[in-house]
């Protein structure tokens, strides 16, 4: 999530280098400047009721969108539903790579251009800056959408949003505070369409991931590798863009090396990748075999649509250790919650109280469950590992406490 939120801000960021904001950036500052020319604080106290009415626009479209995006969630186990969204997010990079223009009434547009005075004015203008904007950060935004329509926590909503507002509004928020900096930006320039089309790769990578789970596991990290490579040659030597400055030709060759990089780590980390866990199906005679055993036994309820469970099984259930123990100390079994409609997976879902995946449930030797070691969300091989280690340690605790007994 962390590193998840650090490519939201510097998506903000980016946007403010596109041909429909960076003009505004003169206008902003002295605006902020017009407002309060007497003292520092002042002006920060503007800056920051213009970055606030900003976050609260971008915030309550998040939220909105994970609310209703509930239905669109569940829907997500859907072939026909996943090649819908792909298709929706590579439309949107179509208009960012220049094939179509998003454009509001021209009503609207000069409503939400007025200026007014004060800190409400400041708060108006971070509130009605995407509708300015709109056809530049509008595709990218409407994207961005999509995506946590389909997570459907209001919560995740509103953190993402306001992290992208956050890194749409800071760089404003401090040209407005020293705005005697102003002189030294790069003028705007054919260089900022290389902007948005680095934008509008960032879309198409979105389709790959929401397209992968209908793909084998194979062609689904060539599908991302494949993104990769094509943005990195594209932005680093393909496309023909120049800019007045030095700096900018460096920054296509970084961002080219960058996705050239990701591609090779994609496609690298799945080649020399070990074998993972060999998992069985469920069924009533394994667990009977299992308390035979006195092993204990790890069920992970999965789907090819869930991003965690992906994660699980191509991180955490590759590590060489837990392939081993599992191996020798466990019985794994899959519940593969792909497809609707099995009934002996909803009566193990009424079971065991699952609520949505991933879920893993650890049973111990006896067949009741360790409810302190069930999981629900990815977790590193080193911390799997030890909820291992404590499932045995019961184990070799019940084996104890029964040869007492006798």
């Amino acid at each position: 999530m962390i590193w998840t939120l650090m490519g939201i801000f510097a998506g903000g960021i980016a946007l403010n280098l596109t041909p429909c904001v960076y003009p505004l950036i003169p206008i902003t500052v002295s605006y902020f400047g017009g407002q309060s020319k007497q003292r520092q604080g002042k002006l920060a106290i503007h800056g920051a009721c213009y970055i606030g009415g900003l976050s609260i626009t971008n915030s309550v479209l998040g939220v909105v969108a994970a609310m209703t995006g509930g239905l669109l969630g569940a829907l997500l186990q859907n072939p026909f539903v996943l090649g819908l969204v792909a298709l929706v997010l590579v439309f949107f990079a179509t208009s960012l790579f220049g094939l179509w223009e998003l454009r509001l009434p021209s009503s609207l547009t000069q409503a939400v251009s007025k200026t007014y005075a004060g800190y409400f004015g400041s708060v108006f203008m971070g509130l009605t800056l995407g509708v300015v904007a709109s056809a530049c950060i509008g595709p990218f935004i409407l994207g961005l959408l999509t995506w946590v329509a389909s997570i459907g926590n209001p919560l995740i909503g509103f953190i993402i949003f306001f992290v992208l507002s956050l890194g749409l509004g800071l760089p404003l928020f401090f040209l407005a505070l020293f705005s005697g900096q102003l002189e030294k930006l790069p003028r705007s320039g054919e260089w900022m369409l290389w902007v948005r089309k680095l934008l509008g790769w960032i879309l198409v990578g979105m389709a790959a991931y929401f397209i992968r789970p209908v793909l084998p596991e194979t062609a689904g990290i060539f599908v991302l590798a494949a993104v990769a490579l094509a943005a990195a040659l594209h932005l680093g030597w393909i496309d023909r863009t120049k800019a007045e400055f030095r700096a900018f030709e460096w920054l296509k060759i970084g961002a080219g090396i960058a996705g050239l990089i990701m591609a090779t780590v994609l496609i690298g980390s799945f080649v020399l990748r070990g074998p993972g866990v060999t998992w069985m199906p469920y069924s009533e005679k394994l667990l009977e075999e299992a308390n035979r055993l006195a092993k204990p036994v790890i069920i992970d309820f999965y789907a090819d649509w869930c991003a965690p469970c992906r994660e699980l099984d191509e991180v955490t259930f590759h590590d060489p250790e837990i392939v081993k123990q599992g191996k020798r100390d466990f019985i794994m079994v899959k519940v593969d919650l792909t497809r609707k409609g099995n009934p002996t997976h909803e009566k193990l879902l009424r079971q065991y109280g699952v609520k949505g995946v991933p879920t893993v449930v650890f049973l111990d030797n006896q067949g009741k469950e360790r409810h302190d070691l069930r999981l629900v969300d990815f977790l590193p091989a080193d911390q799997f590992l030890v909820r291992m280690a404590e499932a045995k340690k019961w184990k070799f605790n019940s084996l104890q406490k029964t040869k007492i007994k006798f």
